[in-house]
């Protein structure tokens, strides 16, 4: 059904979606209500955590602070092309439990690892105590790590766990396959300094079960994940961080995959690490 064919909804011209007669084996309106409210908790439960972390942000120093997509001329309708490209730049050499470390004590240092930072904590480790336990641990300032621990445990509760189809320890039904993936499209610094910066990335992400009898589909989801970051250990710490929705582009005219073709996609294509 196209847009034009709901009712009360006008022939506009507006962009449309097709959509498999059956995806996931069930029905169509009930496969994507269950998956909003799943993208909806997922949401909830990481604006908890931000809630939770620390409440005092460093001031920092606005007056370094420059839009990377300015074009420099004061009137901000074109950015030059080297402020919204890749920079190529390798961004660490060394990882920590397949976590990347090292990054540069530099601006572009910082949006690397704000940048990788959002992959990892938007994977599915995040859903087991043990490696979520890990991942706190490296990428958070330890006074952060040590308050953030309990209240992330309580909000990936068992209870929220089984609502996403989840079993106590993260995993999926045998045959299905859990996806939860963020993908950077790009980051902006919103102030940076010596000893901490606060870097936002724009996102897309990927959340849902895959599996012929999963009633929550896998969906997409468009935000912006802003870290406060300080300079401890010689790496870029999170300190606290928040999230808002969007900015979300239009939906474009593509079919909706398959659950097995989305399930052998979260299989063979791996993730990067990705640098500014």
């Amino acid at each position: 059904m196209s847009l034009g064919d709901e009712p009360g909804y006008p022939e506009t011209g507006h962009t449309r979606t097709r959509l498999p007669d059956d995806p996931y084996g069930g029905a169509r309106r009930g496969g994507r209500s269950s998956s909003r409210s799943l993208v909806t908790v997922v949401g909830v439960v990481v604006l908890l955590i931000a809630a939770i972390a620390f409440a005092n942000r460093g001031d920092g120093d606005n007056s370094s602070s420059t839009s990377s997509s300015s074009n420099g001329s004061g009137s901000g309708s074109r950015p030059v092309t080297s402020s919204t490209a890749a920079s190529g730049t390798k961004p660490v050499d060394t990882k920590n439990a397949g976590i990347p470390t090292g990054f540069a004590h530099t601006r572009q240092g910082a949006e690397s690892a704000a940048a990788n930072y959002a992959v990892t904590l938007g994977s599915t480790g995040m859903f087991n105590k043990d490696s979520r336990h890990r991942i706190v641990n490296a990428l958070y300032t330890s006074a952060a790590a040590a308050r953030l621990q309990s209240p992330m445990d309580a909000a990936y509760s068992t209870g929220l766990l089984s609502k996403m189809g989840l079993d106590a320890n993260g995993n999926p039904p045998k045959g299905s396959t859990f996806v939860s993936r963020t993908v950077p499209v790009g980051t902006k610094v919103v102030r940076y300094g010596d000893s901490d910066a606060q870097v936002s990335v724009w996102y897309m992400g990927l959340a849902g079960m895959s599996g012929t009898s999963s009633t929550n589909p896998v969906t997409t989801t468009w935000k912006t994940w802003t870290f406060d970051l300080q300079w401890a250990d010689n790496d870029w710490k999170v300190s606290t961080d928040s999230q808002t929705d969007g900015p979300a582009p239009v939906p474009g005219d593509d079919q909706a995959a398959t659950s097995d073709a989305i399930s052998k996609a979260v299989e063979q294509y791996g993730g990067f690490t990705y640098a500014r």
